[in-house]
């Protein structure tokens, strides 16, 4: 039977990603800004074209060549100076990828002058900023995606299911790890100020929200933390960003969840990304492969045996942005999944002692 239930989820899987794409019928394809159009952005505007669920009408980039990259894609868009400019009676959403002290606000502006939004993670740099967000969504009544690009992925779509069909039993342990052999390239990931923190809301937040979000957002009882810069405990959080952080936070459900994620780790590979479920009957696992940032894997474990649900290739890049734009092309507005993003903040700024 186990086998079969195996065989079952990587048809599943297969299925999420055919239908996932196609617009549905008697939608109407919403028209977007894109705020933001470096590297992250672009790769977004490029995924939503491809998959043709959405006109790009804008594109905005404090640097111009970045707007100009995607205009090669975009062949129809304009390029403005703001987001403001963006703002037209025509446009249905604003998709942003800028740094993050600028999201919250960019964000709330678009709600308020009726457009739907999806942004980068962090959508803000704490619960408060957050929480302001998700009520100008509501208030507006306005769809609210934040690119938790992980979710998206066809192994953790796998990882998913196992542990909500309740095959696992009682789960009461869970394991989250991102080390990044790299750290951000840009000097605003290192200002407090600007960035809201360094790897735990950089790559915490994915790992938090993969973990919540399996668990169906359980409250959170305790959270214990120790956060480093270059090998020292942080003294001060407003003046340094952590480059290497771990956690244990107790649910309130049962289950413990156990956090370490990192920037520049000597780890003998590019990263390390896994989220490994413990139950009474099994375990079951997302896991990077071979280091890569792109490669992942889906596993079921049963005792000294491993399954393997879901592997490579899965193109899964932009995929979140796609689903958001099928989801506003259905005529979705705000829905209340959108205060799972503050709960995954409220974990975080635990994690930071707020």
């Amino acid at each position: 039977m186990k086998s079969n239930n195996s065989k079952n989820m990587q048809q599943d899987s297969l299925l999420d990603k055919n239908t996932i794409f196609p617009l549905q019928p008697n939608s109407t394809i919403p028209k977007l800004g894109f705020l933001g159009v470096g590297w992250i952005g672009r790769n977004r505007l490029e995924a939503i074209a491809k998959h043709q669920v959405a006109e790009i009408t804008y594109v905005s980039d404090t640097v111009p060549a970045n707007s100009e990259e995607a205009l090669k894609t975009a062949l129809n868009a304009q390029a403005v100076a703001s987001l403001d400019d963006m703002l037209t009676e025509e446009v249905d959403g604003i998709v942003i990828a800028t740094p993050s002290a600028l999201h919250a606000e960019q964000t709330i502006t678009a709600l308020k002058a009726g457009k739907a939004v999806f942004c980068q993670k962090p959508l803000g740099r704490n619960r408060k900023e957050i929480q302001k967000v998700v009520e100008a969504a509501r208030a507006a009544d306005k769809l609210l995606g934040v690119d938790l690009s992980y979710r998206n992925t066809q192994a953790m779509q796998a990882v998913h299911r196992v542990i909500q069909s309740g095959e696992l039993g009682e789960i009461y342990g869970v394991e989250l790890v991102f080390h990044n052999a790299y750290g951000p390239d840009k000097p605003w990931f290192y200002d407090p100020k600007l960035s809201g923190g360094g790897c735990v809301i950089d790559l915490g937040v994915h790992l938090v929200d993969l973990a919540m979000w399996c668990l169906n957002f359980p409250a959170v009882a305790s959270v214990n933390s120790s956060l480093f810069s270059k090998g020292k405990r942080i003294i001060s959080l407003e003046e340094e960003v952590e480059d290497y952080a771990t956690a244990s936070i107790n649910l309130k459900t049962g289950p413990h969840v156990q956090l370490t994620c990192s920037w520049n780790l000597p780890a003998g590979q590019e990263a390390i990304i896994s989220a490994n479920f413990y139950g009474t009957n099994g375990g079951v696992a997302f896991k990077n492969r071979n280091g890569s940032f792109y490669d992942f894997v889906a596993e079921r474990y049963y005792g000294t045996r491993t399954e393997v649900l879901c592997s490579p290739p899965d193109d899964w890049s932009g995929r979140a942005g796609v689903v958001w734009a099928n989801r506003l092309a259905a005529g979705e507005k705000y829905h209340a999944e959108a205060e799972e993003f503050i709960k995954v903040a409220e974990v975080l700024d635990k994690m930071y002692g707020k």
